[in-house]
């Protein structure tokens, strides 16, 4: 069976692992990533690690799992907030000259993305849109095993997706940007202002108190529903996927919330869209699986 080398590839750390083609992790390493240090040395160490990996020669190409998005002809980043330096830089190029196989680059949500579609929850679907909403949001499509990232990489780039123009200015994306209202960084601002900064540590805890009938909380949650309701059916309106499914940290709380969603989503979009499944993502190693499916994707 053919096995692959994925790299999640973060600012802070970094996972290498050997993967079959059906998703089994067949040994990792992990360790800091020095992202602020530059790419001679965050370069220097994956390779370091990559030949920890036992019997990495076996692998038939590497995938690279990166935050922001991508040029993925060019194998390089276009922008690289958490990696400095990294904007234009040959990631890919690299990685194939060093160990003489194909090396391709993508963003990590599309990775995870790609994992829940080849060997997660969308395995056997033609058509799956991956969805994560943790700290932001994030997205891609996956078609016939192959992630659809558009002419500059920004296809899935979703955060900015406008569900209500009647919202505050928070940050540099437009007003009403789904991730300013429905992420786990949103929720949390949210409940922060209404309950105080020392009584909000994270999303969860609005959600315990939406569920313990708090008024203001549960307005909170509501709004969060309809946003994400109005966005996924956005989203319906272009590409009318087999799948929905959702990643990410919000998902601990999603039985909080996704029923609320998916009510949303009906109200908002099409009747004939109204069957299409939400899925919470089920797999372990999403990142590292999923940048090992890269090159696998890229023999399709």
């Amino acid at each position: 069976m053919k096995c692959y080398i994925g790299i999640d590839l973060g600012g802070t750390n970094v996972r290498v692992a050997k993967v079959t083609q059906d998703g089994e992790v067949l040994a990792q390493v992990k360790g800091p990533s020095y992202g602020t240090e530059g790419p001679a040395k965050v370069m220097a160490n994956i390779k370091a690690l990559v030949h920890q990996i036992p019997d990495w020669q076996e692998a038939s190409g590497i995938g690279v799992g990166v935050p922001g998005p991508v040029e993925a002809k060019s194998g390089t980043m276009a922008l690289s907030t958490n990696l400095t330096g990294f904007a234009g830089y040959p990631v890919a190029q690299e990685l194939s000259e060093e160990f003489g196989m194909p090396a391709y680059l993508d963003n990590d949500a599309n990775v995870a993305g790609l994992a829940e579609a080849l060997v997660g929850a969308g395995k056997g679907l033609n058509t799956v849109f991956y969805v994560t909403i943790s700290t932001g949001i994030g997205g891609v499509l996956v078609v016939n095993g192959k992630t659809v990232s558009g002419m500059h990489g920004f296809g899935g780039e979703v955060a900015n997706i406008i569900i209500d123009r009647n919202r505050d200015k928070i940050n540099n994306l437009n007003i009403g940007a789904i991730e300013n209202e429905a992420s786990g960084t949103a929720i949390t601002r949210k409940g922060r202002d209404a309950f105080g900064a020392d009584a909000i540590q994270h999303a969860g805890q609005v959600f315990d108190l939406a569920e313990k009938g708090d008024e203001k909380a549960k307005e909170i949650v509501a709004t969060m529903e309809d946003d994400l309701g109005r966005f996924f059916s956005i989203i319906s309106c272009v590409c009318d996927p087999e799948m929905f499914i959702i990643g990410g940290g919000m998902t601990k709380s999603a039985d909080k919330f996704l029923p609320g969603v998916i009510e949303a989503f009906r109200k908002y979009s099409h009747t004939a869209v109204h069957d299409t499944p939400f899925v919470i993502a089920g797999l372990e190693e999403p990142g590292v699986v999923g940048a090992a499916m890269v090159p696998l994707s890229h023999e399709a």
